[in-house]
């Protein structure tokens, strides 16, 4: 079983960007955490991260064939990438959305993810356990 995680804008900041609403954790600390869990799923797990959209894109399209499922934080690229969205209706991969923050109690403009609707589903609001709960319901959706 191959996982795919791709981490979205700006999530290479974390640690010192508005850490009052990411926390303290960088984004390798998070790659680490799921390591560790992958390693005790037994699921080989592949971690990339971009700030630009059509890398984004290609990234995904490239897992087809080569990954089973994506774990995806779109980042701000979740209210209105409507490119990562075909992307991951077009490679028929399930995938998770995940979210640090919950987004449904931040802006409004935040309240609204084009990716939800191709997504298998969606864990928002946890900090580094929205990662690892995606990376369990990743898990759990192949196993269906």
């Amino acid at each position: 079983m191959k996982v795919l995680v791709i981490h979205g804008p700006n999530l290479n900041l974390l640690g010192d960007r508005e850490v009052e609403t990411y926390g303290r954790l960088s984004l390798e600390d998070i790659n680490q955490a799921l390591k560790t869990l992958a390693r005790e799923l037994k699921v080989d797990l592949e971690e990339y991260q971009s700030n630009v959209e059509g890398e984004i894109v290609n990234a995904i399209q490239s897992a087809k064939g080569r990954f089973d499922v994506i774990i995806i934080n779109p980042g701000g690229y979740t209210h209105y990438s409507v490119a990562i969205r075909d992307a991951i209706a077009a490679v028929k991969l399930p995938a998770v959305e995940v979210h640090l923050s919950n987004i449904y109690s931040r802006e409004e403009f935040r309240h609204k993810s084009v990716i939800a609707p191709v997504a298998a589903g969606q864990i928002a609001g946890f900090g580094l356990n929205s990662y690892l709960l995606g990376l369990r319901a990743a898990v759990a959706l192949l196993k269906k």
